[in-house]
C-alpha cells in the first residue's frame, strides 16, 4: 500500500517548488529567517556572536519592561493561555473589551475591535467596509496587509502615485463612483515617510470619500503621547477608520480597528478575519494595556526615542548615505542596486550589526535598500558601535 506523502510526491505542483528563484536565492545568501538564541535588551546572539537589533519596530523599547511582562504572567495565572475560539462563536473577555474601550479613549474614537495580528487588522479595515461595487484609491506603496484586504474585499482598485494627492485627485476626477475609499498609511514603514495626510482628507471631503489610515508605524511615535498620525495633524474625527498592529510601540502582539461605534458594529458583521479569527490571548492583551498605561504614563520613552533618532540620522548625514528622506524612526538606507544591498548588509554583520534587506519588488526598481530602525532602547554604546559599523560597510561598496 502506497503511503499518502509518497503520492503527493507525483504532484507537478512539486516541480514549481523545487524550481523556485526565491527560495534558492533565499536559502544561498541566507538573507532571511534567522535564529536568536538569546536576547538582552537591543543585543541578540546567535552562534555565539552577539549582534545589535537595528530593524527592530520595538520603537519605545517597551518588550522588556517589567510592567509588562509582569502583566502578561499575571494574565495568563488567571485566564490561562488562549480562549480557544473566535469571539463570535466562543464570545468574547472582559479582558478584550477593557482594552477595545482604552484604545478607543487614547484614540478619540467611540469605539474599538483587537485582533490576535496586525496583518489580520489592517486587513479586517477594508474587507469590513469594503464591497464590489466601491472604489479604493491606494497609494502604491501600502502594505501587503492592506493589499490583502483589498483583493479580498473585490472592490475596484486604483493605484496613486506614493504619498501624491494630486494624482490622486486626478483619479477621481475621471471616475465616477457613488463610494469612493482612501487607503492610506500614516507612516510608510520602508520609506519612513509620514502621509500627506491634511491633503488627502481635503480631497475625500471634495469627494465625500471614506479615509482608512493604517498608523501601525505613527501609533506610539507621532502625536500627543503617541497617539498617531491623526492626532499629529489634529484630524482624528476626519479619518474614518484607524487600524494598526501592536508589535510596533506597543511591543506586543495583536492589532485593532477603531472608527465610530456604529462602525465597528458593521465591521463585526461583515469582516471574515473579525468573524472568523481566534481572540487575542489574554496575555497579549495585558501586555498590550500596560504598554498603553505606559505610553501615557511614562513620556521619557518618546523622548528618549526622538534623541536617539536624531544622533542617528546625523551619523547616516556624514556619511552622505541616502535615507529617502525619512521623517520618523523607520529609516532606510537606498543603495539602489541589489548586490550593493548586499555587501552593505554582509558588513554590518561583520561588524555585529543586524539589519535586513528590502529589494525589488518589495520596494520600487531603483530603491533596493537596508531597511533600519531606532528605539529608544538603543544606548550610547550602541550608536558608536553602529556609526562605526556604518562607516565600515560604506567602504566596502
Amino acid at each position: 500500500m502506497a503511503f499518502p506523502f509518497i503520492n503527493s510526491q507525483k504532484s507537478p505542483l512539486w516541480k514549481r517548488i523545487r524550481s523556485d528563484d526565491s527560495t534558492r536565492l533565499r536559502l544561498k545568501y541566507d538573507t532571511y529567517y534567522h535564529i536568536f538564541d538569546r536576547q538582552e535588551g537591543t543585543r541578540v546572539f546567535k552562534d555565539g556572536k552577539e549582534f545589535i537589533m537595528l530593524s527592530s519596530n520595538d520603537y519605545l523599547g517597551l518588550s522588556h519592561h517589567p510592567k509588562i511582562k509582569e502583566a502578561g504572567i499575571e494574565a495568563i495565572k488567571k485566564w490561562g493561555s488562549s480562549t480557544t475560539g473566535a469571539r463570535l462563536a466562543n464570545g468574547g473577555r472582559i479582558f478584550h473589551q477593557e482594552l477595545e474601550e482604552r484604545l478607543a479613549d487614547f484614540l478619540g474614537k467611540e469605539a474599538c475591535h483587537v485582533y490576535s495580528a496586525g496583518y489580520l487588522a489592517c486587513a479586517s479595515a477594508i474587507t469590513g467596509f469594503a464591497e464590489r461595487k466601491d472604489l479604493i484609491l491606494a497609494d502604491k506603496n501600502l502594505h501587503s496587509s492592506l493589499w490583502s484586504g483589498i483583493q479580498l474585499s473585490g472592490a475596484r482598485c486604483e493605484r496613486f502615485a506614493h504619498n501624491n494627492p494630486s494624482h490622486a485627485a486626478e483619479i477621481l476626477g475621471y471616475k465616477e463612483t457613488d463610494n469612493n475609499i482612501f487607503v492610506l498609511e500614516g507612516v510608510y514603514s520602508m520609506e519612513g515617510h509620514i502621509a500627506k495626510l491634511p491633503e488627502f482628507v481635503k480631497i475625500a471631503q471634495e469627494y465625500k470619500a471614506f479615509v482608512i489610515l493604517d498608523d501601525a508605524h505613527g501609533f506610539g511615535v507621532l502625536g500627543k503621547n503617541g497617539r498617531g498620525t491623526a492626532n499629529h495633524f489634529g484630524m482624528t474625527e476626519q479619518v474614518d477608520v484607524l487600524c494598526a498592529s501592536f508589535s510596533k510601540s506597543l511591543a506586543g502582539a495583536g492589532g485593532f480597528v477603531a472608527s465610530t461605534k456604529e462602525g465597528i458594529d458593521y465591521l463585526r458583521s461583515h469582516s471574515k478575519q473579525t468573524i472568523f479569527s481566534a481572540a487575542l490571548s489574554p496575555a497579549s492583551c495585558a501586555c498590550a494595556q500596560a504598554a498603553l498605561e505606559i505610553m501615557q504614563n511614562e513620556p521619557e520613552h518618546q523622548e528618549r526615542l526622538f534623541k536617539n533618532l536624531e544622533r542617528y540620522r546625523g551619523i547616516l548625514a556624514n556619511l552622505e548615505l541616502d535615507t529617502w528622506e525619512s521623517e520618523t524612526p523607520a529609516i532606510p538606507i537606498v543603495l539602489g542596486e541589489k548586490e550593493k544591498v548586499y555587501y552593505f548588509w554582509k558588513a554590518l554583520l561583520e561588524k555585529g550589526i543586524y539589519a535586513i534587506i528590502s529589494i525589488a519588488p518589495g520596494v520600487p526598481p531603483g530603491k533596493d535598500l537596508i531597511r533600519t530602525a531606532i528605539s529608544a532602547s538603543h544606548t550610547e554604546e550602541d550608536l558608536d558601535r553602529i556609526e562605526e559599523a556604518m562607516t565600515y560597510a560604506k567602504s566596502k561598496i
